[in-house]
């Protein structure tokens, strides 16, 4: 079986900031203090682009297991990424302002363009999503 090669590394969140432009620093600043307040862990560098908080080992009905965080969140070009371990059906979405979203994943432009509120408990609900999991 595949080894996951997003896994948790040395590499400095603030070097990885530094690469982006003054509005997405600010907008990470907030996205690490707010997610550091919820999970009560420092971000760590998965992989080379995504900063992730708190560490599980999760197991799938097939038996694997791998190490991942709990939440976490990237900076992409066209938007921010955010990592979350919930339904994105969840009623909150209704309230976050403008977004997309993928499997797992909220696309947000910028936190200008959202209720961070709102966003805060949809990380909340993630991370108690996150810790319940097998």
């Amino acid at each position: 079986m595949a080894e996951l090669k997003t896994k948790a590394n040395q590499l400095s969140v603030s070097g990885y900031l530094s690469k982006f432009d003054h509005q997405k620093q600010q907008d990470a600043t907030i996205l690490i203090n707010m997610i550091k307040e919820l999970t009560g862990e420092d971000p760590v560098m998965w992989g080379s682009s995504i900063i992730g908080f708190g560490n599980k080992r999760y197991t799938y009905e097939s038996g694997r297991q791998i190490d991942y965080f709990l939440i976490g969140f990237a900076l992409r070009k066209k938007a921010i990424t955010i990592y979350l371990m919930i339904d994105l059906q969840n009623k909150i979405l209704d309230h976050i302002g403008k977004h997309d979203k993928g499997v797992g994943c909220l696309y947000i432009k910028s936190l200008e363009e959202v209720n961070i509120e709102a966003l805060k408990d949809l990380c909340q609900q993630s991370i108690i999503e996150a810790m319940k999991r097998k």
